[in-house]
């Protein structure tokens, strides 16, 4: 499958574009221009795009999206409404117009019921919009709801739903390979599941 990743060159989305090629996918990097891609694996077929001002056929000939990109933690509450609700929003509407057969969303824990009082209430209901778009657009979906993210790789045990501690750590490589997984797997048709890395 070719797989358009948004967020490529992150963190979580540099773990993602390698696991999607173990799986024998086609990753296509969607990367702003001007950005570092050294880090992406030989392979990984590149799409400039800028999640702030998408061009209409940035999902044609794609089988699936994961978007895994995020503003950052030290973007305002504007970078955050463009990249991690509009930006979303968007690439979910070029996907569904592109015929795309399945939208894989990385979210966060609390996007269901965003907290006011939390620090990451803006961002929280930022994803609480993009997710609750997704889930009406009529696209096959998943959405990963990972607890605080580590840049460990992940022993890859990982608990999902009611075995979750929402205080528990989620490791990038753990959360790449889930958002993989979802990418074909059916049992993740229509879900929506917060995850986390099992304690060592």
């Amino acid at each position: 499958m070719h797989v358009l990743v948004a967020g490529a060159t992150g963190k979580t989305g540099l773990r993602l574009v390698r696991e999607l090629q173990t799986r024998g996918h086609q990753p296509v990097a969607l990367v702003r221009e001007g950005s570092d891609t050294a880090a992406l694996p030989e392979g990984a077929t590149l799409r400039r795009g800028d999640l702030t001002n998408l061009d209409t056929d940035v999902c044609d000939g794609c089988d699936a999206v994961v978007f895994a990109a995020g503003s950052g933690g030290s973007t305002d509450d504007a970078m955050t409404d463009k990249v991690d609700r509009d930006g979303a929003i968007r690439l979910i509407d070029l996907a569904s117009d592109a015929g795309v057969d399945r939208f894989v969303m990385l979210s966060s824990v609390g996007a269901d019921d965003p907290d006011p009082d939390s620090d990451l209430a803006h961002y929280l209901q930022a994803k609480h919009a993009a997710d609750e778009h997704l889930k009406a657009s009529g696209l096959s979906y998943a959405i990963v709801r990972p607890v605080a993210l580590t840049d460990d790789d992940g022993g890859g045990d990982v608990r999902f739903g009611d075995a979750v501690d929402v205080r528990g750590k989620a490791a990038r490589g753990d959360v790449a390979t889930v958002l993989a997984q979802a990418v074909t797997d059916s049992d993740w048709t229509g879900q929506t599941r917060t995850m986390e890395s099992a304690p060592a």
